[in-house]
């Protein structure tokens, strides 16, 4: 893993929950770890990672992602099997 793609999923993992992540580092990362990403409906995206299938919302008037996104993409990696040990 690049020291970019960990320094995005060490941000996403930590507390307080960052409000500075860009949603191209988190597709980026996402790609990079193995995810199907395919378009739903307006600007929700569905993927699947490890058999894991979860949704996220782009950003629309920024590219930079909610704290609430944030912490349901902490949880969506988790159930999939990512975390601190995959660092």
């Amino acid at each position: 893993m690049s020291h970019k793609h960990e320094r995005v999923l060490s941000a996403i993992l930590q507390d307080p929950v960052s409000g500075n992540i860009h949603w191209r580092d988190v597709e980026s990362l996402l790609q990079h770890l193995g995810a199907s990403i395919e378009p739903g409906h307006g600007a929700r995206l569905r993927f699947q990672l490890n058999g894991v299938e979860g949704t996220l919302h782009r950003p629309h008037h920024s590219g930079v992602c909610s704290k609430h996104d944030i912490r349901h993409l902490r949880e969506y990696l988790r159930a999939a099997g990512i975390g601190t040990a995959s660092v």
